[in-house]
């Protein structure tokens, strides 16, 4: 498509890499990431899993999140990236919060940082890291990962971290960047929604359809009426499940197919017409997991790209 001409794009459309669909190696996901930039796409989004069981008994996972996210923002230039999202309880929040410091450095400040308390059981246990009172760590992580991305300081002691007298130098943007929540629980809207740009759900969250986002924007609502914010300056983001030709269901964490019953899919027309329903419904940036996940398929979607673009 001819990226240098006039957008209409109605809302940002990003993707998902590969998690375990296939065993992809660095090759082949760097040309996925230079071809999803080139393509027109406006965000690249990374899984943070350290390990999934499957059913029949083996093990997979996907490659480092944060190694990945840094290697792809040295390979682009334009595209906003993030992890979709980071469990905080994978890492010490203050390690995080310089993590995402330095990413947001390579890339020239386009990393947009997706956090969540993670709900894989088999991973936390698996690499040690404590699954019990998920979200009241969360919260206590929270605090030091937005503090000292946003003001580069914090002296903090919890029940579950400590971060004292700590520094983050060299020091990050101003402002650092922007938050979104993986979540619509209510307690995690309550921590987050005073601090964050932008929420999250699965597609399996809204039934990857428009007319589920009306719920969890109501619940979105809420919070921020509670937190005396507008809720027009929190963003909405979905995940929406996109088949392509050769897509038979996405491979999920315990190694079955995902069968969504409605996956988006058909022409180019139809997937854009699909995609301008979400915008309508309030959605400002939708990430799609694609079925199957290679650059045939996202080459499939450039068509639907253009058609947003010019507003048909």
């Amino acid at each position: 498509m001819d990226t240098a001409a006039p957008r209409r794009r109605p809302l940002r459309v990003g993707v998902q890499l590969p998690e375990i669909e296939w065993p992809i190696r660095w090759p082949d996901l760097a040309a996925m990431i230079r071809r999803i930039e080139a393509l027109g796409f406006d965000s690249i989004w990374t899984g943070d899993h350290f390990l999934y069981h499957l059913n029949d008994g083996s093990a997979d996972a996907p490659w480092d999140a944060w190694s990945v996210l840094a290697a792809a923002a040295a390979i682009t230039s334009r595209v906003t990236l993030g992890p979709l999202v980071t469990p905080v309880g994978f890492y010490n929040p203050a390690v995080l919060a310089k993590k995402a410091a330095t990413v947001d450095e390579i890339s020239g400040g386009r990393l947009v940082l997706g956090l969540g308390a993670g709900w894989n059981e088999v991973e936390f246990r698996g690499y040690g890291v404590p699954f019990d009172h998920r979200i009241s760590r969360f919260e206590e992580a929270f605090t030091i990962v937005r503090t000292l991305l946003q003001e580069g300081q914090i002296d903090f002691e919890g029940e579950f971290y400590s971060a004292r007298d700590c520094q983050l130098v060299p020091p990050p943007r101003a402002g650092g960047p922007p938050l979104m929540i993986g979540s619509v629980g209510a307690r995690m809207l309550e921590i987050t929604v005073p601090y964050v740009k932008s929420w999250n759900v699965w597609h399996t969250d809204t039934h990857n359809s428009p007319e589920g986002v009306a719920p969890l924007l109501a619940k979105v609502a809420a919070a921020c009426e509670v937190a005396g914010r507008d809720p027009a300056t929190v963003e909405a983001t979905v995940v929406v499940l996109v088949r392509m030709p050769g897509g038979k269901g996405r491979r999920q964490g315990d190694g079955s197919l995902d069968t969504t019953a409605n996956p988006v899919q058909g022409t180019p027309e139809a997937i854009a017409e699909e995609l301008r329903a979400y915008a309508r419904a309030g959605v400002a940036e939708v990430q799609l997991v694609v079925d199957p996940i290679t650059i045939e398929s996202l080459e499939g979607l450039a068509p639907v790209l253009d058609l947003l673009d010019r507003g048909r």
